[in-house]
């Protein structure tokens, strides 16, 4: 039943876009929704399934935007081998972080994470020679091509996106179904309990994080040809990238497939309205709005909407009110 569910949601987006202006704005907030659900669902796999909080995932998103764009600017290579190599590089990167802090827990590997994300962040600005330091860098425009990923319409990149969110939800499923997924739960119950029955809890948890960050830094190739200019604040930002990413995870539902989705779909839209029709009147009303409505959801149910959802659904069932 749950697959057919899923199928009939990956139709309904798939044709959503046929009533929508395909330069307009409503597709391009609903591209960023998407982009930050395949964003948060690869966050799940850490986050999640393993209870690793992390606030470094912008190391991994900025890692794929650069590494990406640096080799269609210089070489000319196809952001989609790019994808393949910021996927790469954000690996060996997301491997060099764990050894070491994956025997943490808690807000200690939060603050790890965290770290590792604000040095890449400081080294982008300062390494102004290739990174463009705080001006940043443009994606070369060309006429509309897949091969290099760009299109003057947002349409393209809907479905390209759409695509990445069915793969990475892929990717999650299999992974929460598999051995490596039941080890993953076993660590998050409790980590004493599951060595004591013989799983290597930090191999298991290296192995999530690396899995994770390749994803990751896919989407931020996908980020960067979407937007066509970024700087080290935009793709390294803790707030904008690695709390965002969590808190769409956490707010709709941690460790379930449908949590992310249903968390980008709130946040990104409400986050834009708020920006469209309350930052022009006074300073900071916008995030305070945006603010009060995340506080209010986590008041109301600590495990996310999708236990909302969930909860409202079976009180109908059972002729109740929500």
């Amino acid at each position: 039943m749950r697959y057919w569910i899923g199928l009939a949601a990956i139709g309904i987006a798939a044709a959503l876009p046929l009533h929508l202006d395909p330069m307009g704005y409503p597709i391009r907030v609903l591209t960023l929704a998407m982009l930050f659900a395949a964003l948060g669902q690869a966050w799940n796999i850490v986050g999640g399934l393993a209870n690793q909080i992390s606030l470094g995932h912008a190391a991994f998103f900025g890692l794929g935007a650069y590494t990406s764009t640096l080799l269609l600017i210089n070489y000319g290579i196809s952001p989609w081998l790019g994808m393949i190599a910021g996927a790469a590089v954000a690996s060996v990167a997301a491997l060099i972080l764990s050894v070491p802090t994956m025997r943490l827990q808690g807000h200690y590997f939060a603050l790890a994470t965290l770290a590792f994300s604000e040095v890449l962040r400081v080294i982008a600005i300062s390494w102004s020679d290739v990174t463009g330091g705080p001006v940043g860098l443009s994606v070369p425009f060309s006429p509309d091509s897949f091969v290099q990923l760009q299109f003057r319409s947002t349409l393209p990149y809907y479905y390209i996106i759409l695509a990445a969110l069915v793969l990475v939800s892929v990717v999650f499923l299999l992974i929460r179904e598999s051995a490596l997924g039941y080890r993953l739960r076993a660590v998050k119950e409790n980590v004493e309990a599951a060595e004591v029955i013989g799983v290597d809890t930090t191999r298991v948890k290296i192995i999530a994080a690396v899995i994770s960050a390749a994803l990751t830094a896919m989407l931020g190739t996908l980020y960067a040809q979407f937007m066509y200019f970024f700087d080290p604040d935009a793709v390294f930002g803790i707030v904008a990238i690695s709390v965002r990413a969590a808190i769409v995870t956490i707010l709709g539902g941690a460790g379930t497939i449908a949590g992310p989705i249903i968390g980008a779909f709130f946040i990104i839209p409400v986050e834009e309205l708020a920006n469209s029709y309350l930052s022009s009147r006074t300073a900071g009303l916008s995030q305070l709005a945006f603010g009060l409505a995340l506080i209010g959801i986590i008041l109301i149910e600590p495990r996310g909407i999708l236990v909302l959802i969930k909860e409202g659904t079976a009180r109908l069932r059972k002729g109740g009110k929500l």
